[in-house]
């Protein structure tokens, strides 16, 4: 079986779309960074140098420091999917992060985005 084009498309190459899409509704790009160091575990500098290292998605996944064990809170559609109901597991990590840009996108205050009730 054929892996998905999304899990060797690089992170270096989406996060500029995360950057602008959040911008564009008037969050910075460090929600952005809030909202994935949130969801990996990455610190700023790692964050930073998974950037440089231009890993594909699967791979940036993978070598992420501590997935948050509250994206399981993470419900709702992207992409016409119910994230909760993908089964794959990388491409359900990948949905969350769309899901929680979304969400930043849309103007939600951030300890909601965090799952912080």
């Amino acid at each position: 079986m054929t892996k998905h084009r999304i899990y060797t498309t690089s992170f270096a190459s989406v996060y500029p779309l995360y950057v602008a899409k959040a911008e564009k509704k008037g969050r910075t790009k460090a929600d952005v960074d809030e909202v994935i160091r949130w969801l990996t575990g990455y610190s700023g500098k790692k964050l930073d140098a998974e950037l440089k290292k231009k890993a594909d998605l699967e791979t940036f996944f993978a070598r992420a420091p501590r997935m948050n064990p509250s994206r399981a809170l993470i419900t709702g559609v992207v992409c016409g999917v119910r994230v909760e109901d993908i089964e794959a597991p990388v491409m359900r990590e990948i949905r969350y992060l769309d899901k929680l840009i979304d969400e930043l996108a849309k103007g939600k205050a951030m300890e909601k985005i965090l799952r912080k009730e």
